[in-house]
């Protein structure tokens, strides 16, 4: 890890590495749910399509949480997510990237709640716990030139994944890494990230989020505030994609009517299917349908299968009072989760819970307005359906939307079409703010 002015020469080498963005045009909508595949073929036949049609997709994985094992715990992509005895201990390393046929992966700076006006010696705050997960990251790409590159737009990701590699991104969980500051989040873009997910389940001083809209201690803005309307308005302009994943209700209509750019859920799922205010009503679906945006589905079994959604609450709580508790200690944290998990858990999720979740998607706002989240690394280890235990499964994802149907053409935009296409009109609906501002004002 880059410490000092390692940092400084790193941050100077990002900036150098993101100029200008390319601006791609905007693919076409196309229509609702689509029948292809329909006949039945025998299931070592299908699944080598689904195979050959996973290796030629871009697959784009939007929400990623392997940053805090790297940063608090000293991983290594290059090293086994196993131990010696063969337990699981990550969902992500670089051998299982490659197994599941992850063409782009979005890197989580996830900034959690206790950063917030911590000091130097205890850390440093929201912005510095910031910098430091996107020094890891950094580092990462450092370290494994030949399997990761980092990326800054949609072109980048296609011309990377063209030479065989994972395009590295970023996007900051938590919009209190900001600290209330338009020009810190100005420098956050310098440095990589390509989308903030607006609050985590921690209301801050300018959007409400889901995790706490109950709390009558916590001091809540109907929405967004003045200044929360500001930021989003904000990373219009300058190509930053909003994130909706984790706000409330009313902090989700509040962003799509302020923003001119199509916004993104980074890692949500369903509230028709599992009653869980982490989750997406139909209303919202559609309302990001209307925005052009995308929602890419979370993988958590606790925000997929209805039995789980008292137990996902539950868990966050008893994840909380364990790191308040232990606040330097990230492994101890993880073993209790996991027991009291194991204790509490009503039984595995099935994976069609999961492909239930993005159909619903598809036939609610349209199959152009659905993608992957995963979330991996930032549930449980055990907290997976079925058959999507870590990175490596990825391709089964294309199978079962082949088994239900779906044409090669649309498990291509569920897989990662989709979401370039929302990055590319955010690129050009910044390059046009952009040039508006700096063109100069007609003679009368």
């Amino acid at each position: 890890m880059l410490t000092g002015k390692g940092r400084i020469w790193a941050a100077l080498l990002v900036v150098s590495m993101f100029g200008s963005p390319a601006f791609s045009a905007s693919q076409k909508s196309q229509p609702a749910r689509p029948g292809g595949n329909k006949q039945p073929a025998g299931d070592a036949e299908l699944r080598a399509r689904a195979e050959k049609l996973h290796r030629l997709s871009i697959v784009i994985d939007t929400h990623n949480d392997i940053t805090s094992p790297l940063a608090d715990q000293g991983f290594d992509l290059g090293s086994s997510g196993f131990d010696k005895d063969g337990k699981l201990t990550t969902h992500t390393d670089l051998k299982r990237m490659k197994e599941g046929g992850l063409g782009a992966e979005f890197f989580a700076v996830y900034v959690g709640k206790e950063f917030v006006n911590k000091k130097a010696a205890e850390g440093g705050g929201a912005a510095r716990r910031a910098l430091d997960v996107i020094d890891v990251v950094i580092e990462q790409v450092r370290r494994h030139p030949e399997s990761l590159e980092m990326a800054g737009t949609a072109a980048d990701i296609r011309r990377i994944r063209s030479k065989g590699k994972i395009a590295a991104l970023m996007g900051i969980e938590g919009g209190h890494a900001i600290e209330d500051s338009l020009r810190t989040m100005r420098m956050f873009y310098k440095l990589g990230i390509r989308y903030i997910t607006l609050t985590h389940t921690n209301t801050n001083d300018w959007a409400d989020s889901s995790g706490d809209i109950n709390d009558a201690t916590v001091q809540h803005h109907n929405g967004l505030t003045d200044f929360g309307r500001e930021v989003v308005r904000e990373m219009n302009r300058i190509g930053m994609m909003a994130d909706v994943s984790h706000v409330s209700d009313k902090t989700f209509f509040d962003v799509v009517e302020v923003s001119r750019s199509p916004v993104i859920a980074s890692h949500s799922s369903c509230r028709a299917l599992a009653n869980h205010p982490r989750n997406m009503t139909d209303e919202m679906l559609k309302a990001i349908a209307k925005n052009g945006g995308v929602v890419m589905v979370n993988f958590y079994d606790g925000f997929l299968d209805p039995r789980k959604v008292e137990l996902a609450a539950r868990t966050r709580t008893v994840q909380e009072d364990l790191t308040k508790q232990f606040p330097n200690d990230p492994k101890h944290v993880t073993d209790e989760v996991e027991k009291f998990r194991n204790a509490n858990d009503p039984g595995k999720t099935p994976l069609s819970l999961l492909i239930d979740h993005i159909d619903h998607i598809a036939k609610v706002a349209g199959i152009d307005h659905v993608g992957i989240g995963s979330d991996f690394d930032g549930v449980p280890l055990t907290g997976l359906p079925e058959g999507m235990e870590d990175i490596s499964k990825l391709p089964n994802i294309t199978y079962e939307l082949m088994k239900r149907g779906y044409s090669d053409a649309d498990i291509k935009k569920v897989l990662g079409e989709n979401f370039l296409r929302v990055m590319s009109q955010v690129e050009r609906v910044a390059s046009e703010m952009q040039s508006s501002a700096t063109a100069p004002a007609k003679k009368k």
